[in-house]
């Protein structure tokens, strides 16, 4: 921010409350609400239960933490079940998918580079 921005431009600049960000509804119950500096990119995940991520891989590092619910998550042909405070790694150009199981799920993911499409 330039000497001349005030304190509430440098708040929106530094805070995003609740429900704000880019909101992006990816797939049936999934949704994904983002927020992004220049070089990584924090997500909030939304899953419906029963909602599926389909197969898929990015160039983009990936690393997450379950907040609630449960999710089948498979990296690289390995499915685990995971639960709140479980954590995953996914290196660029590794394919995965995820389900929510019995029940809705939150899930937080942190993105190097940013996502453009998701911006």
């Amino acid at each position: 921010m330039n000497s001349n921005a005030s304190e509430s431009d440098l708040a929106d600049s530094y805070f995003s409350p609740a429900g704000t960000g880019s909101y992006h509804a990816l797939f049936p119950g999934v949704s994904i609400r983002t927020s992004a500096c220049e070089r990584m990119m924090l997500s909030v995940v939304t899953f419906e239960a029963g909602g599926t991520v389909p197969d898929h891989a990015h160039p983009h590092e990936q690393v997450g933490y379950l907040v609630s619910g449960q999710l089948d998550f498979t990296i690289g042909g390995i499915t685990r079940r995971l639960g709140p405070g479980d954590q995953w790694r996914i290196p660029g150009g590794v394919s995965h998918r995820v389900v929510a199981v019995d029940g809705p799920a939150v899930a937080l993911d942190i993105f190097n580079p940013v996502r453009d499409d998701y911006r």
